[in-house]
């Protein structure tokens, strides 16, 4: 199957979160993926993206309410697509592209456990958040993203992995670090996966106080547009 770049200019501005508000600013440009792939909305900061290969499911409500600050915690779940072959995707395949074009790789669990404040970051993300459990059928199988172990952890020590395990039946959810250099700002990002031979990239906008008051009215119309646009 030949996947299509996600089109129409307007709506796919405003799918990844930019709304079109009353002012004389010129609404940001097309998110371009330089991969074939098809994304779409899932609600108002939930994203899906896949290739032949792999799917990714992004969840940033918390990076959205995080702006300014140097840690982005994204809810994130990842398998793979029928026929790929299952395998071992490792923590150097994860990173972060900013609106400025750096790409900022996962944090290390040892970066994680110095920050010593992320607990309270881990508590923000239990209370607020939103589904990200949009798979393929064929998945039957849930697994863990065990990239982070907090120190100390009530429930008993844990560990921190370095890999994991991904099927056409087995999808895999957790939480991802990125400790962001001069602090999140908003504008167009993307989470960029590489499943080996195919790399699924997310784009994610952090949006202003008028665009997010204006997408939050308006996101369900915006998906549907889109949606409508692959049946053409």
């Amino acid at each position: 199957m030949t996947l299509p770049y996600c089109r129409r200019s307007f709506v796919a501005a405003l799918l990844v979160g930019s709304a079109v508000v009353a002012s004389a600013q010129e609404p940001p440009a097309k998110p371009q993926p330089t991969v074939p792939e098809v994304f779409t909305i899932m609600g108002q900061f939930v994203r899906v993206a896949y290739t032949n290969t792999g799917f990714v499911t992004l969840g940033y409500k918390i990076a959205q309410e995080s702006v300014g600050e140097d840690w982005m915690l994204l809810e994130t779940g990842v398998t793979l697509r029928e026929p790929a072959k299952d395998r071992k995707v490792e923590r150097t395949a994860f990173s972060i592209k900013t609106p400025d074009g750096t790409v900022i790789p996962l944090a290390t669990q040892k970066e994680y456990a110095s920050a010593g404040h992320l607990r309270a970051l881990n508590h923000r993300g239990k209370v607020v958040r939103d589904s990200i459990n949009y798979f393929p059928a064929d998945v039957s199988r849930a697994c863990p993203l065990e990239f982070f172990a907090d120190p100390g952890n009530a429930a008993g020590p844990r560990l921190s992995w370095d890999q994991v395990e991904l099927s056409p039946q087995r999808a895999c959810v957790g939480r991802l670090f990125f400790k962001v250099p001069g602090g999140i700002k908003v504008g167009q990002h993307w989470l960029l996966v590489n499943f080996g031979d195919s790399e699924v990239q997310v784009p994610f906008r952090i949006l202003t106080d008028p665009e997010k008051k204006e997408f939050e009215k308006t996101w369900q119309d915006l998906k549907k547009v889109h949606d409508d646009s692959y049946k053409e």
